[in-house]
């Protein structure tokens, strides 16, 4: 895809999602964009960079840390004064890929048991460097990842809750929504995850968990109104796959 091309597309999300934020009684500020360009080159990361994207997420670590140690050089080179890209995982995430995850990454959006908890804390820890998490939850079909218990979700906040991972930051939840026509079906996972999240605040006060990470390129419509804080949208900026 061009330049111009993902600029264009870039755009009509942008201005879609503040469309739908304003429709919502919200503010567009309350919803960022997370442009997910897994399976996409870096010289497309790269045009979206130059249209004012920062925010990018990627599924495998190995293809992440690739594109964005690249991507980082030059930008450190001052070859796009426009701001520092900021890279998020958003795939499961298999233990022995934990140390280039942190190493690349601000946040890891998909900590679905606590091994992986107790692995990022290891290797923060290690190079001296705090990073958010969002707990993944599984409120889709059964191939899903993420914590299916609320009880074992609630088990890993107690562990943060105590301090036992100082240099985790719990940010907030995210899920995918089941592959569905049905709009309700849709409409209730992600509002199972607002009112979780709600929950949460009430029992967890000392955790800064605000993130609400739902909606990709067919559903995000209904995450914002459910309570979306930040939307996860890779085709319809960037076309198909093309790695």
């Amino acid at each position: 895809m061009t330049e111009n091309e993902i600029k264009e597309n870039l755009g009509k999300v942008l201005s879609d999602l503040a469309d739908i934020t304003k429709a919502s009684g919200r503010s567009p500020e309350d919803v960022r964009l997370c442009a997910v360009s897994k399976f996409h080159p870096l010289d497309e990361i790269l045009a979206a960079v130059k249209a004012g994207q920062l925010l990018f997420g990627e599924n495998r670590v190995q293809e992440a840390y690739s594109k964005f140690t690249e991507l980082e050089g030059r930008v450190s080179s001052g070859e796009f004064p426009g701001g520092k890209p900021e890279l998020h995982i958003i795939g499961t995430l298999q233990l022995n890929k934990v140390k280039k995850a942190v190493e690349i990454a601000s946040c890891i959006q998909s900590v679905d048991r606590e091994e992986v908890l107790s692995e990022i804390e290891k290797r923060s820890s290690a190079l001296g460097k705090s990073i958010k998490v969002l707990f993944e939850m599984h409120t889709g079909e059964e191939s899903k990842a993420g914590y299916a218990d609320e009880a074992d979700l609630y088990a890993s906040l107690e562990n943060c809750a105590r301090g036992a991972y100082p240099h985790v930051i719990p940010s907030g939840l995210m899920t995918m929504a089941p592959f569905t026509e049905d709009e309700a079906l849709v409409r209730k996972s992600f509002s199972s995850l607002r009112l979780l999240r709600e929950k949460i605040g009430r029992d967890f006060p000392s955790l800064p968990m605000t993130e609400l990470s739902m909606g990709m390129s067919g559903d995000y419509r209904i995450a914002v109104e459910e309570g979306s804080t930040m939307v996860r949208i890779g085709t319809a900026i960037f076309g198909p796959r093309v790695m």
